[in-house]
């Protein structure tokens, strides 16, 4: 709740006039507690979550052969109903979990310094907040994922999520409850060691689960604006990981692939990628590029 009440009364505390989108801002928040903003993000990660895949879903239920031929695992077919199972039990979860845990984190948002007030952030600081979050989620991120697949963790845990081994958009959340948990502290430690604005934690929220999103599609599209973004793994990179399963070595890295090739988690995948090159029909169920 912003500690204005009419907009004079900010832009007399600013010492300047309001930009468009804190004009809008302050119409929006002013008179909602601050812990009703907070819980703003968990609306924005089920509705994010339930428009992004639907692209993914209408091309593989279309069929399209221009699209298809850019399918990773392109023999593998999901029918509407496994789709929408798969949806049905993300949501479950996210109910069971993620919901609550928004709700429990609120006194530690507070306590780390996020803000709800004026000004808002310039583009500039923006983009430096998301990419500190993105490069300390995706180191934190890597040993994490390495850590679920000792044995105990992944028969007990990880498995679920591997449950599809050929990942769907759909997929991207879905894994056992424990897992979602524990996978979120990495995604929470960016925003605790550099905290910002709320706008900049929703968005950050929302950028993760459209890229994990992507990286589950199954799809590899040549012209994705990600394949400009440096180290960046993207869709086929992540597929190899659930193509192999429980016994892979290789591809842990949630976003980019600086930690993979660091520690030497990538000479799986780049070896079945060389004999891709050397003969096209070294794999039948499995298409690398």
């Amino acid at each position: 709740m912003l500690p204005y009440h009419t907009l004079q009364e900010a832009q007399v505390a600013l010492g300047r006039g309001l930009t468009l989108a804190e004009t809008i801002w302050f119409k929006y928040s002013a008179n909602k507690p601050d812990f009703l903003l907070h819980c703003h993000n968990s609306l924005f990660l089920l509705l994010f979550y339930s428009i992004a895949p639907i692209p993914f879903l209408l091309m593989e239920l279309g069929g399209n052969h221009k699209l298809n031929k850019h399918k990773i695992q392109s023999k593998v077919k999901r029918t509407f109903w496994e789709m929408f199972k798969c949806y049905k039990d993300v949501v479950h979860t996210f109910f069971i979990a993620v919901t609550p845990l928004q709700i429990i984190s609120y006194p530690t948002i507070k306590w780390i310094g996020i803000r709800t007030g004026l000004s808002l952030p310039s583009g500039w600081e923006l983009f430096w907040q998301i990419l500190v979050y993105f490069v300390i989620e995706d180191y934190l991120g890597y040993w994490v994922h390495r850590m679920l697949h000792y044995k105990w963790a992944y028969q007990k845990i990880h498995k679920v999520h591997h449950e599809y081994s050929a990942p769907i958009g759909l997929s991207a959340p879905y894994a056992h409850w424990a897992e979602i948990i524990i996978l979120g502290i990495p995604a929470f430690i960016g925003p605790v060691l550099v905290p910002g604005h709320i706008t900049t934690y929703w968005l950050w929220f929302i950028l993760r689960q459209l890229e994990a999103i992507e990286t589950h599609s199954g799809y590899d599209f040549p012209w994705s604006c990600t394949k400009f973004i440096p180290f960046y793994g993207g869709a086929a990179f992540h597929d190899y990981h659930h193509y192999v399963g429980e016994k892979t070595q290789s591809n842990f890295a949630s976003v980019f692939t600086y930690c993979d090739y660091i520690y030497g988690t990538h000479k799986g995948y780049q070896y079945i990628k060389q004999k891709g090159r050397e003969n096209s029909s070294y794999t039948k169920k499995y298409k690398m590029k």
